[in-house]
């Protein structure tokens, strides 16, 4: 049985501070972090829209802590 390590994925809520190109944003966290964040694809196949002041869910990789994916918009 193989072991599945995307569910390993830290998942965190914040507020999106910034719009950079190519689909990425800076994302002030909840704990007061700030981190450079991208689209999830399931996001970007359904064209959904980020603005700044959005509250999304991000995934943070446990390789680097400074990088996430987006992966929800409230």
């Amino acid at each position: 049985m193989k072991s599945n390590t995307k569910n390993k994925d830290l998942r965190v809520e914040g507020v999106i501070t910034e719009s950079l190109p190519s689909t990425t944003f800076k994302v002030k966290l909840d704990d007061g972090r700030e981190i450079l964040a991208y689209l999830s694809g399931k996001l970007r196949i359904h064209f959904i829209k980020i603005l700044v002041g959005d509250r999304v869910i991000i995934e943070l990789s446990p390789y680097d802590p400074n990088r996430g994916r987006i992966v929800y918009r409230y």
